[in-house]
């Protein structure tokens, strides 16, 4: 398996077509795997925002006194919130409206220009199925597009990079039914191979490479149409909320 590194010097725009800027840097094959980071995708899709035009509310300029937060961060991060899953020594972990779990509903104050910060795509598979799409037209070339994010894991110190949008690419292998070396049937192994993936491509891009995406290129998968809902865990299964 390869991880080719892409790499984009110009600050992305609204008007930047992401499709033409990534073709103009690489050579793409049929059955590539594009895994392209969240920040990117947002500030061409205009998830954006100056931090000077947010007005907080009550509850935010609370939360923010309590936990010394800037209001404006924690206004937005309830604007993207579906439920406020703990707030402890700092640290907000909510559930957004797509139903990730994560610090800070996925705002970011990195990689912009002072006193703005990037929300969360609207909808991450929509973006992702754009890319391959545009990109089929443009070149014949039929690959999976996976979009990526930073997150934080329970249990576990540090970050990794998975999946929060697909397409094109079933995100999880699940071996339920299949035998393993002993004979014994597996029953409830299931692999989330698009979080693995992504994981594997943070080794390439980095956070100051200016490499926002790259190519996975042979690994063997199924041309599938799928989303994220996949890897999402539903809430009666969910055993720490």
């Amino acid at each position: 398996m390869q991880i080719i590194p892409i790499h984009i010097e110009k600050e992305i725009e609204p008007s930047d077509d992401l499709s033409k800027l990534i073709l103009n840097s690489s050579k793409l094959n049929d059955g590539d795997i594009l895994v392209v980071a969240q920040k990117i995708i947002s500030k061409q899709e205009e998830r954006i925002v100056d931090l000077s035009i947010i007005k907080p509310t009550l509850l935010a300029e609370g939360i923010s006194a309590q936990y010394q937060k800037d209001p404006r961060i924690i206004e937005l991060i309830l604007s993207e919130t579906k439920r406020i899953v703990r707030i402890k020594n700092g640290v907000i972990i909510v559930e957004t409206h797509n139903g990730f779990v994560c610090a800070n509903a996925g705002i970011d104050e990195s990689n912009v220009k002072e006193g703005y910060a990037t929300l969360l795509p609207i909808n991450s598979d929509v973006s992702a199925k754009k890319i391959r799409n545009d990109i089929l037209k443009q070149t014949n070339k039929n690959i999976a597009v996976i979009v990526s994010d930073t997150f934080g894991r329970p249990f576990r110190m540090g970050q990794t990079n998975c999946t929060i949008g697909v397409s094109g690419l079933n995100p999880i292998l699940d071996y339920a039914g299949t035998l393993d070396s002993f004979e014994n049937i597996l029953r409830v192994t299931a692999i989330a191979i698009a979080d693995e993936l992504s994981a594997a491509a943070e080794l390439v891009m980095g956070k100051i490479l200016k490499c926002p995406a790259v190519i996975i290129r042979d690994y063997p998968f199924d041309m599938e149409e799928h989303t994220i809902s996949g890897l999402l865990r539903s809430e009666d299964e969910d055993l720490f909320r």
